[in-house]
């Protein structure tokens, strides 16, 4: 073999190996994938994911399904990439798209779960008010540790403390940050539509504050008389809301949503209950098709992502509000016509 020759060789063996090592090398991608999906009709760990105390809870008899996405947690290699490009049910997203630059992955997990949290307390408001509970500053959870567990149930609307009428939360701190720790104030709440007098305890200020604390959690708008709690671990973000408020309708109320289907959809809920887009929505719909769903219900925010993209055997109706969704779920179930994407 000529000198020529064997490095003409070694050189397209050379280039062979480094571009089959440089699929191994790593890029600043994320994969996405169809995640799971939960019946929040149903149980998680064990635990109803919609727990209500204080109210008879409805027999249901179908599934109001949330959905979620996976994302790989490390950068994808070349070879990873290439292959979630050219998979459907796969989407490759830089990794500042889902962890913006300066900061850490802990960071946004926390903020996912902060998103989360927030999306339960809405989805608990705007259902409330959908099935006309009235407007207030009130209670919406009790911690156990609280010295006013007895005296106190979610759902109290403030009327007084400290002979002060109390409209707002900022009415509220103000009275307390007048007093101790240890102080007992004479309050008035609304409960069950009469009023209640009850004797509050204060605790000690929150690390980095010095007002004393009544140990709740307060919301400002729509107060049901009873105590609904959402327990799903391992998910984070904002998507769940509008399914979490159907399914609380769903339990505590005679009005039969699913009717026996399979109802799967997303979309960020408000206090209000206007319904706001949400993120990968395409692999939503894979998995809810994937998870025996027939009906969908997306985000009218979202139809562009929704056209061309729906499963086979999948019908999506677009929503706007939570009212517009109960209503449509109402109609499709009789034959009615039902706005889609």
């Amino acid at each position: 073999m000529s000198r020529q020759l064997r490095t003409l060789v070694i050189g397209a063996v050379l280039c062979l190996v480094l571009g089959i090592l440089s699929f191994g090398m790593q890029v600043p991608y994320l994969v996405e994938s169809p995640g799971p999906t939960f019946n929040t009709l149903g149980t998680d760990d064990g635990k109803d994911i919609i727990a209500v105390s204080g109210h008879p809870v409805t027999p249901t008899t179908g599934h109001l399904n949330l959905m979620t996405v996976s994302a790989s947690t490390e950068n994808t290699t070349i070879l990873g990439a290439i292959r979630g490009w050219l998979r459907h049910d796969e989407v490759v997203v830089p990794h500042d798209s889902l962890y913006p630059p300066g900061t850490t992955q802990e960071e946004q997990d926390q903020q996912n779960s902060d998103d989360f949290v927030l999306s339960q307390q809405n989805a608990v408001e705007a259902a409330a008010c959908e099935l006309g509970y009235p407007k207030g500053l009130g209670v919406n959870s009790v911690s156990e540790d609280s010295p006013n567990a007895a005296a106190l149930k979610a759902g109290d609307q403030f009327v007084s403390v400290a002979g002060t009428s109390i409209a707002d939360d900022p009415a509220l701190r103000r009275v307390l940050a007048a007093h101790r720790a240890g102080d007992r104030l004479p309050a008035v709440v609304r409960r069950a539509g009469k009023q209640v007098e009850v004797t509050l305890v204060l605790q000690a200020p929150a690390s980095g504050s010095s007002a004393p604390r009544i140990g709740i959690t307060v919301v400002q708008g729509c107060l049901p008389p009873f105590q609904v709690t959402l327990s799903l671990t391992g998910i984070g973000g904002p998507s769940a809301g509008l399914m979490f408020s159907l399914g609380i309708i769903d339990k505590i109320s005679t009005h039969d949503l699913t009717r026996g289907r399979f109802i799967a959809g997303t979309g960020t809920i408000e206090p209000s209950g206007k319904v706001g887009p949400i993120g990968g929505i395409a692999l939503k719909m894979i998995a809810a098709r994937r998870a025996g769903a027939t009906l969908f219900l997306a985000p009218e925010s979202n139809c562009s992502e929704v056209r061309g993209n729906i499963p086979s055997g999948l019908e999506v109706i677009k929503v706007s509000t939570l009212h517009e969704a109960i209503g449509d779920l109402d109609a499709q179930a009789t034959g009615a016509a039902v706005p889609h994407c």
